[in-house]
């Protein structure tokens, strides 16, 4: 069994020890399979992939070899595996992680079951989703790998990664957890790219610890960047967060629930 890790630099682990996969062609051959794995992927989609608007003469025949060199490889690592991992066909190649298991999936089916179940436990929310971030190591691939569907897929799990965070202190706000997420909201707001409803958490946190003055900063400072780099205002959202801190508003108090019991 292999454990394909891609919420991060790309990586593969056989019996818990990492497998070197030498070249960038063959990291993308793999990224592009793996996150399309248990579908056919066209010939045509996968050149594309690895050569861009440059492909070699023999395309086609390039390709196989990078597919065979990868299937080797896999199988000298993990030699009782007995199923194909890749399938060829006419028009494409199919990656099959069978039992191998593949971290993006374990983090898009707890996203997934969380958003399937918005009135569970919240502490079990929060549980499931801290677990499932901790499998990110970085930037998809590592940073910059591949072509259209490498970039598609890091803009996916970027957006779920987000979907996920906000979701989890949307979770913390709810219970009265405010103080405890403040230096973690910092950071993210400042690393993350113009993510207003984090910024908006924050707002709300800061002001339930009594920091009306700072939630109020990092409003402005969020403004500023908004305006700098796209060269528009705070969505309204997050405008009538600001004016409900400037006011005082009792809706930006956490409501008494039930759900305290679980503190």
């Amino acid at each position: 069994m292999l454990t394909y890790r891609i919420l991060g630099p790309i990586e593969i682990q056989a019996a818990g020890l990492p497998v070197e996969i030498n070249g960038t062609f063959q990291r993308t051959l793999l990224a592009a399979l793996l996150v399309n794995h248990d579908r056919l992927v066209q010939t045509e989609s996968l050149i594309g992939e690895l050569w861009e608007h440059n492909p070699p003469r023999n395309a086609e025949n390039a390709l196989q070899a990078h597919i065979s060199r990868l299937r080797r490889r896999l199988r000298t690592v993990d030699p009782d595996q007995k199923a194909h991992r890749f399938l060829s066909m006419p028009s494409g190649y199919r990656l099959c992680l069978n039992n191998d298991v593949f971290d993006a999936d374990i983090f898009t089916h707890a996203l997934l079951d969380v958003r399937a179940n918005p009135s569970s436990n919240p502490l079990e929310m929060i549980g499931k989703l801290r677990e499932a971030l901790t499998l990110w190591r970085g930037p998809t691939f590592g940073g910059n790998l591949g072509g259209f569907i490498c970039q598609a897929a890091s803009v996916r799990y970027k957006e779920y990664r987000a979907a996920a965070l906000e979701r989890m202190f949307e979770a913390e706000l709810r219970i009265g957890r405010h103080n405890e997420i403040v230096a973690e909201l910092s950071e993210l707001v400042e690393s993350e790219s113009l993510n207003e409803r984090l910024c908006q958490q924050l707002m709300v946190a800061l002001y339930r610890c009594g920091r009306q003055r700072d939630a109020l900063a990092v409003y402005q400072r969020m403004r500023s960047r908004l305006m700098d780099e796209l060269g528009v205002e705070p969505s309204p959202v997050l405008q009538k967060c600001q004016l409900a801190i400037l006011a005082h508003d009792s809706s930006l108090q956490p409501r008494p629930s039930p759900v305290h019991s679980y503190n």
